[in-house]
């Protein structure tokens, strides 16, 4: 078979690929990305509240995995997009906030029912595009490089795209002879080779891959920016794939996907303990500071999303309007935290864990 690039690639190989999936190196890659991995998910589950910090973090993988696509926007206008009331005009917030709501969409699809299908590839689409998007059904779809140059051109006719998809189940759910890292790896390939949408297979594939870790039970809570290593390595990305569908160049592809995996989890791990302490540091703060309004619950809800509003603190029963006025005013005075107003409300953002989400490597 030769492939050729500006025809559609209906002669994708089924899933496992012929290569040998568990080379030398390859083997050693995956026990160094699953004791990362291992070591950020016992840091999630000894947390006193796993659920915690999830919004702030699906929203940090959200905000990157747009970017990947040219969706741009700040961690202000996505947070305040998400807590205000006020109908925000930023386009690009509002596409990372329904991809967020997609990352939660699969959390519980997966929770009723632990498999990864075709009907739920297409509910994450419809999700991220806030639309009916389906599988493709016409034809002329092509992907190209900058210059518009065609560099692939996915399989055609909805009938070979569900039966490739109809594969891709197959191997995500019932092959157990690989390990789940390097299933992972080989089934993200072949999800972006199908292209199975118009739009979206980009984000749709980034949400399959944190689905998969915990489907696997690797990753109990889908807490894991894999979409900031694919921007800081974008190029190698895009050319192992390519590698993969032209030279049948598994290894590279594999070992790539793996290394985002241990680097993620690092990386991970160092930002979930700063986070922490900065959490126990500050409630130590407020509590000798403001003995009279600490609680755990205040300390908690301020970390919950760095901007927070009244009504989250009366949601969780800490008091009248009046109560958490006073509060939030106190948490004000004494450098906590700064108000601003978005609209006719006023919000508060927690400036030191905005400077924490900031950081490159969070």
């Amino acid at each position: 078979m030769t492939f050729d690039k500006t025809k559609p690639y209906n002669d994708l190989p089924p899933l496992p690929p012929k290569f040998d999936c568990e080379t030398k190196a390859i083997l050693l890659k995956t026990i160094a990305a699953s004791r990362a991995l291992a070591q950020l998910n016992g840091a999630i589950r000894n947390l006193p509240n796993p659920s915690l910090f999830l919004d702030s973090l699906h929203l940090q993988e959200a905000k990157a995995s747009s970017e990947i696509e040219n969706i741009i926007t700040t961690n202000d206008d996505l947070y305040q997009a998400l807590v205000s009331d006020k109908k925000h005009k930023d386009p690009a917030a509002k596409v990372v906030i329904s991809y967020k709501e997609a990352i939660w969409l699969g959390v519980k699809r997966l929770e009723e029912r632990p498999f990864i299908t075709t009907n739920l590839c297409i509910e994450l689409v419809q999700c991220i595009k806030q639309n009916s998007a389906g599988i493709r059904t016409s034809s002329g779809t092509k992907l190209a490089n900058p210059k518009g140059e065609v560099i692939y051109t996915p399989p055609a006719g909805e009938n070979s795209i569900r039966e490739k998809l109809a594969d891709f189940e197959k191997f995500v759910n019932q092959n157990d002879q690989l390990d789940p890292l390097i299933k992972m790896a080989v089934a993200h390939y072949q999800f972006e080779a199908i292209h199975p949408f118009f739009d979206g297979n980009g984000r749709t594939g980034r949400i399959l891959l944190l689905l998969q870790l915990k489907m696997e039970k690797l990753l109990d809570i889908p807490a894991l920016f894999l979409s900031e290593y694919i921007i800081e390595n974008k190029e190698a990305y895009y050319t192992h794939l390519r590698e993969v569908t032209e030279k049948q160049n598994w290894e590279a592809f594999i070992l790539y996907m793996l290394d985002m995996v241990e680097q993620t989890a690092i990386k991970g791990l160092a930002s979930l303990e700063a986070i922490i302490s900065l959490m126990d540091n500050t409630g130590q703060k407020i509590k000798e500071q403001l003995p009279k309004e600490y609680s755990k619950e205040l300390v908690e809800v301020i970390f919950r999303l760095p901007y927070t509003k009244r009504q989250h603190l009366i949601d969780i029963g800490l008091g009248t309007p009046k109560t958490v006025g006073n509060y939030l005013m106190a948490l004000e005075e004494k450098g906590f935290l700064k108000s601003l107003k978005v609209g006719k409300e006023k919000l508060y953002v927690n400036h030191a864990l905005m400077a924490l989400l900031e950081k490159k490597n969070f």
